[in-house]
């Protein structure tokens, strides 16, 4: 009823254009007198044929812009609860993973491994390679977990460029492919493994993972063997290199953002120390990871 009462005011009549049926006619006569007489139907809406379309045409915007209002709003409630749906999903994922629940966080995840949600993605891909790492999980299926998580990431990446958190784990899972590949494949991926790295402490200074992660990176080509550098050198003209202070620079610089943060993280700060040959600080820096808590399987591997 109220779409009919809003449609009749839209119509000529609605918004008196016509002064009605009754019309004044001037009629010739010396005192210049008009008559007034009553129309017909037909002289109204002259034939009927053309004021049935006319009136089609008149209230054919008029509906499309209700249509158009009242599909807006149904795509903003979808929208709402879509976004709602997300943020659920994301919240009870980041609770399993702080819980230690691995196969259950990769279960809750690959439900939604069709998404376009970078934060689901990149998500995915960190439990992919989780249940990767797992003791029980054999060498085929670790293969296969590692690729599929660099899949993910890399959609994560592509759905938002803007992400620390995808930049770095499309750097882990790159690095975790390299594994697979042979060591041409994975002295050219450094170079992208450490673009991304740099690219998500750009973008997330704070995280002290990504700090940590490129001091592993520097440690990694400080200790390289001469005949891997050698080969490197055959094969680049400028192979990737670095030094283990540049690697202590990193491992202290993610401490200090968050202090005890990760067992790997003690523990690398005690080889390198091990290896600029300063014994009382790698003693100092290995008692710590040695005391530290096992919260995951990788903390139990290495205690």
């Amino acid at each position: 009823m109220a779409l009919a009462a809003r449609l009749w005011r839209f119509l000529p009549w609605g918004r008196r254009v016509f002064p009605g049926p009754w019309l004044s006619r001037g009629v010739a006569g010396s005192r210049g007198l008009c008559c007034t007489r009553r129309l017909r139907g037909f002289e109204v809406m002259g034939n009927l044929g053309a004021f049935k379309r006319s009136l089609l045409l008149s209230a054919l915007p008029y509906l499309g812009f209700e249509a158009y209002q009242v599909f807006s709003q149904a795509a903003m409630v979808h929208a709402s609860a879509k976004v709602f749906r997300v943020e659920e999903i994301l919240e009870q994922a980041d609770y399993l993973y702080e819980s230690g629940e691995t196969e259950k966080l990769y279960q809750l995840l690959t439900q939604y491994k069709e998404s376009e949600d970078a934060e689901l993605l990149w998500r995915l891909a960190r439990a992919s390679r989780d249940i990767a790492q797992l003791s029980g999980t054999s060498e085929e299926e670790k293969k296969l977990l590692i690729y599929e998580a660099l899949e993910y990431a890399k959609r994560a990446l592509e759905k938002n460029e803007s992400s620390f958190a995808a930049h770095k784990w499309y750097a882990i899972c790159i690095s975790d492919v390299g594994d697979y590949e042979g060591i041409k494949a994975k002295i050219a991926n450094a170079y992208i493994i450490k673009e991304h790295f740099e690219k998500a402490i750009e973008l997330n200074p704070k995280d002290a993972t990504s700090i940590h992660l490129m001091g592993i990176w520097c440690y990694t080509f400080a200790e390289m063997p001469w005949y891997q550098r050698r080969i490197a050198k055959v094969l680049f003209a400028t192979p990737p290199s670095s030094t283990y202070e540049e690697a202590l620079g990193y491992f202290h610089r993610a401490e200090q953002v968050d202090p005890n943060f990760y067992s790997k993280n003690l523990l690398l700060l005690g080889k390198t120390y091990l290896k600029l040959h300063n014994k009382k600080l790698a003693a100092f820096w290995l008692m710590k990871a040695k005391d530290y808590p096992a919260h995951t399987e990788e903390d139990k591997q290495r205690l």
